[in-house]
């Protein structure tokens, strides 16, 4: 292992350490892990099945995206749904003079 006086590197030089540092762990752990992957993928083969069988395949419920409920007067290209943050375009609709309902899609 190298010995480093750390007092007497420049800055440049203690920031590319650092990198060179959290690179090597980094690369370090993704081995470990795929050590780890490869040890219980053959225990799983060894007993017949395969790791997604006794893991199990995680499904992340996606929602449809919400319809457009609402739509720019000038550019009909620019919609929103009614969920989330009010676009920019909206707010300054509003403050226009102009009402939800004035911009809502028939």
């Amino acid at each position: 292992m190298a010995d480093y006086d750390l007092e007497a590197l420049t800055l440049s030089e203690l920031k590319k350490l650092q990198k060179d540092v959290a690179k090597a762990i980094s690369t370090f752990e993704d081995r470990q892990k795929a050590e780890a992957r490869a040890k219980v993928e053959a225990l799983a083969r060894d007993l017949g099945y395969t790791l997604a069988e006794l893991v199990g395949t995680e499904t992340k419920s996606s929602r449809a995206p919400a319809a457009a409920k609402y739509r720019h007067p000038e550019n009909p290209a620019l919609t929103w749904s009614g969920r989330g943050r009010k676009p920019q375009w909206f707010v300054e609709a509003l403050e226009a003079g102009k009402t939800a309902s004035d911009l809502a899609i028939s």
